[in-house]
């Protein structure tokens, strides 16, 4: 077989793949899991070997490299330097692998799925992938189902389709819709092509409806905004745009009066809490505040979640994940250098999208006079891309997986696009520029492999040790030994040390003959998990408690106190204070710490309710007990 079919089924592999890994992830709740996302990892691999090949197997084959690979691949570097000073090790790495990954698609897709067929099978592919999730969304709607797969979403009255969260599917779907509407109105592709990309748009329409996410709503509704604002300045365009958006603006008018959730929901963008109904907005504070702790370079990959409780504000117990803001939630992690570098490669993009949709609208007077795939596949990957960067000032889009490898694959095919416009960024691929890519590319392959392997193996071991809670008490030493093999096999993860000094802890406080050891040993692994995640007050907390119990209170206020100070705020930390003052008997310094415990979290707060009926008996006993006061001498 030569060599020049050996690339051509080398480039139908990577099409293959990269559209496996494009309908997977929305399918897998966005790869948000860490089986789903292993498994877009192996096929990202696939895709880097694939291309390595191709590298040897048509030396011609030249390289595109248009200006945003530039800041593109210079992130990539930054995050391999900032991975190597992170404060949290285990958390710097997986963000790594995520930019690693990302970063490799991007380029794959840019130099090898370029040819227009591709570019057209994605695009159908993704509008048949969001019309389907859609339905499944509006059926969650209709029926108020809390299921998702075997999975139980904790929003009621809202579709999710495949995403755990509504407000991840809405991004994903407003990605989408400006692809079908534009192939409706600007391709030229056969008319059932075009019935079926418009019926596609208004299923996706709906299912954007029914997720009830009005950040969605808002960008969406923006987005709509400049699509139709572009096309009717075009005269050829401009009456089946308008018939088309009063279609839409009809059929919104239409369903808004006959949906109480719908109408419902846009009445509370009228309140004064208007879309803070997650507190979202609460979240920002802390996160500009962690961010001037470190303005250059930020505070670390992914770190925000566990810096966030320094700054917990008393509204918010629950740990949030992210910003909730993609903008601040860079600048956070990442500093000004990593914004800087993120926000040139959107300025460059869409320098580059100007430039091509001019140059695709001009050249042989395409949009004036005739319909264009290449004028649809610009302007409806610019609009999609618009809509989420609209969406993600108050979302966080670009860190579920599933949609920030579409939105990566949208940069890609119109970063692709430059060529339309010119040729000075084909570079020849002579042996020097191909041996360092594929050193690059083999480089890359080892270490998502290595990583992927590794990742896999603590998963499974995790799983087991959870399994054995069915059945078995929840500390079994069957579990702890289980946990332990885990933390062999990823030794960087401070929560599976935190897991096995729970259940030595925990059997050690059930009483056994050797109690003193289990706590003891308890609290080496709590050591190891605040060596491995210095701002994990838990362990801090868990620590001073095994040093309670084995009569070392002195010791033990320390650790509560710098849990305090990494959580000031928090419920929990503050119930747990109240618990050590009880085990040394100062009740009325217990009383105040419990009573604040209260005051951030009134409802379903255990330990606070049950202690403080414990330390108002103790401090009334003591009252009683007390000796009478003696009249004051005149």
């Amino acid at each position: 077989m030569s060599r020049a079919i050996w690339d051509k089924w080398c480039e139908r592999g990577m099409a293959g793949l990269v559209l496996a890994i494009l309908v997977y992830g929305p399918l897998a709740t966005g790869a948000v899991h860490t089986p789903d996302f292993l498994v877009i990892q192996a096929l990202t691999l696939g895709v880097i070997l694939l291309w390595a090949a191709r590298l040897w197997l048509n030396p011609r084959q030249p390289l595109f490299w248009p200006p945003i690979c530039w800041p593109v691949v210079a992130f990539a570097i930054y995050a391999i330097c900032r991975y190597w000073t992170a404060d949290i090790e285990y958390v710097a790495r997986l963000e790594l692998v995520r930019v690693l990954i990302y970063t490799f698609l991007f380029l794959a897709i840019l130099n090898n799925l370029y040819r227009q067929e591709f570019m057209q099978v994605i695009v159908v592919t993704m509008l048949f992938l969001a019309m389907a999730i859609s339905f499944y969304a509006i059926y969650q709607f209709l029926t108020d189902s809390d299921k998702v797969w075997t999975y139980t979403k904790p929003y009621s009255h809202r579709g999710s389709g495949t995403y755990i969260s509504p407000n991840n599917l809405a991004g994903f779907l407003e990605l989408v819709l400006p692809l079908g509407l534009a192939w409706t109105l600007v391709s030229r592709a056969k008319p059932v092509m075009k019935v079926f990309a418009g019926y596609a748009s208004f299923v996706i329409l709906a299912g954007i409806a029914v997720t009830l996410s009005r950040g969605s709503w808002i960008s969406t509704g923006l987005m709509l905004i400049v699509f139709f604002t572009v096309l009717f300045f075009h005269r050829t365009y401009r009456l089946p745009s308008f018939a088309l958006l009063t279609v839409i603006v009809g059929a919104v008018l239409f369903v808004i009066p006959h949906t109480h959730f719908i109408e419902k929901r846009l009445k509370q963008l009228t309140t004064k809490d208007r879309i803070n109904d997650g507190v979202r907005f609460d979240l920002w504070n802390p996160a500009v505040q962690l961010w001037r702790e470190n303005l250059w370079w930020g505070v670390g990959p992914d770190h925000y979640n566990y810096r966030f409780p320094t700054y917990r504000p008393e509204t918010v117990q629950r740990q949030p994940d992210r910003v909730h803001n993609d903008y601040l939630n860079t600048l956070t992690d990442w500093g000004i250098v990593g914004a800087a570098l993120v926000g040139s490669a959107w300025v460059l993009l869409w320098a580059g999208v100007f430039k091509v949709w001019r140059k695709v609208r001009d050249s042989s007077n395409e949009l004036a006079s005739s319909k264009s795939n290449r004028s649809a596949l610009v302007l409806g990957a610019s609009m999609g891309l618009l809509a989420i960067l609209f969406h993600s000032a108050v979302d966080f889009n670009m860190h579920v997986p599933a949609n920030a490898i579409l939105v990566i694959t949208l940069m890609a095919m119109l970063s692709g696009c430059w060529r339309f416009a010119t040729e000075k960024y084909w570079f020849s691929a002579r042996v020097a520029v191909r041996s360092g890519v594929t050193l690059a590319l083999l480089a890359g392959a080892i270490a998502l492999g290595c990583q992927g392997t590794r990742e896999a193996t603590e998963y499974v071991r995790l799983e087991r040790a959870r399994r054995y809670e069915e059945g078995h008490p929840k500390f079994s030493p069957e579990k702890r030994l289980a946990l332990e093999k885990a933390f062999a096999a990823e030794p960087n993860n401070f929560e599976t040390a935190y897991a096995i000094g729970e259940t030595l802890r925990m059997q050690s406080w059930e009483g056994s003959d050797d109690t003193d050891p289990l706590a003891a040993q308890a609290i080496l692994w709590y050591e190891r998990a605040i060596k491995l995640n210095p701002y994990h007050s838990s362990s801090f907390m868990r620590e001073g408690m095994c040093l309670d119990w084995l009569g070392r209170p002195t010791e033990a206020f320390s650790f509560f106190n710098r849990a305090v100070q990494l959580d000031p705020n928090g419920y929990f930390t503050a119930a747990h204070m109240g618990w050590h003052y009880v085990q040394i008997q100062d009740y009325a310094a217990a009383l105040e710490w419990f009573e604040r415990s209260k005051r951030l979290q009134f409802e379903d707060n255990p330990i606070a309710d049950s202690y403080l009926r414990i330390v108002n008996e103790k401090l009334l006993e003591g009252a009683a007990n007390a000796e009478p006061l003696k009249p004051l001498a005149r």
